[in-house]
């Protein structure tokens, strides 16, 4: 198993902390990756009905910088992203030539390898981004935002709801028995083993925080804990929200209901087996997210 090892002091223990909600950018760029499955995703339902009548539009220059696997660049979703989308998106259009030129080419060099697909060479538009073109960055912002808006935009309660539940249970378990107790809420692919946080990663390597602390980023779009490409940059790492059981104890479950409900469940059952012992019955105003058996 390949894992990225996040080392962690006590002051980064005393600086680890939750995002205060959903992340509109890291949703909107990890929800590209969840448009090309098969399966049908309720978040994105709005999206695909629109595509059908519009056709594809943003995602015409929003795929190509996201791929289906592998590196996209950082600058799509820089930390100002967590206090909205526009913040979020002038962020993105200030972003340094310097920057831009060095992400880009890494997208470039892993698209000529082998398993991802090989291009002779990049669109016009990239290179024009890569250029810090202001035409190449404000066409940037809109596809984002756009695609942001059409897409998530019908979802976001949704979204949002999950994200709070799950925020919920690890801020219980911080407050209650603090961060080593809330680091072991994530199994199993992320597992704590003081002082290091071991995470299930595409690549091994490891991640020194020394004294930066960490923030967890809790995402509805997310399949697997993902970082920041640059350890320059300030330590994020974004995993998947725990669903909430749709179903509350004692409610019986509406049509069609079930299996997410099963799923919710199960779930829950591996958090409290990561988990603290505080977390033990833990509910929330959206359902039990740790059981209620001991």
């Amino acid at each position: 198993m390949v894992v990225l090892r996040v080392h962690f002091t006590a002051e980064d223990l005393n600086r680890t902390r939750i995002a205060e909600g959903a992340d509109p950018l890291w949703e909107t760029v990890l929800s590209l990756h969840r448009l090309r499955g098969n399966r049908g995703e309720p978040a994105l339902a709005a999206w695909r009905q629109h595509a059908a009548r519009h056709g594809p539009g943003p995602l015409r220059m929003l795929l190509p910088l996201v791929p289906p696997r592998g590196y996209f660049p950082d600058f799509l979703t820089p930390a100002a992203g967590s206090a909205g989308v526009e913040p979020g998106l002038e962020a993105v259009m200030t972003t340094p030539r310097r920057r831009l030129r060095a992400e880009i080419g890494l997208l470039a060099g892993q698209a000529q390898r082998p398993g991802h697909g090989q291009h002779a060479a990049p669109p016009s538009w990239m290179r024009s981004l890569a250029d810090g073109e202001p035409a190449a960055l404000r066409a940037l912002a809109r596809g984002l935002r756009t695609y942001h808006h059409t897409a998530l935009g019908p979802g976001w309660p949704l979204i949002g709801q999950r994200v709070e539940a799950d925020r919920t249970l690890r801020l219980h378990a911080l407050r209650q028995d603090g961060a080593e107790a809330m680091l072991r809420t994530f199994g199993p692919a992320m597992r704590w083993r003081r002082p290091v946080l071991e995470v299930v990663y595409p690549r091994g390597g490891d991640l020194r925080l020394e004294g930066r602390g960490l923030l967890l980023v809790p995402s509805y779009f997310c399949t697997g804990p993902v970082t920041f490409a640059d350890p320059g940059l300030p330590p994020v790492l974004v995993y998947p929200a725990a669903p909430p059981a749709e179903a509350a104890p004692g409610r019986a479950a509406g049509p069609g209901r079930g299996a997410r409900s099963g799923a919710g469940h199960a779930e829950g059952l591996r958090l409290r087996t990561y988990g603290s012992g505080a977390l033990r019955g833990f509910q929330t105003r959206f359902g039990s997210l740790t059981g209620t058996g001991s």
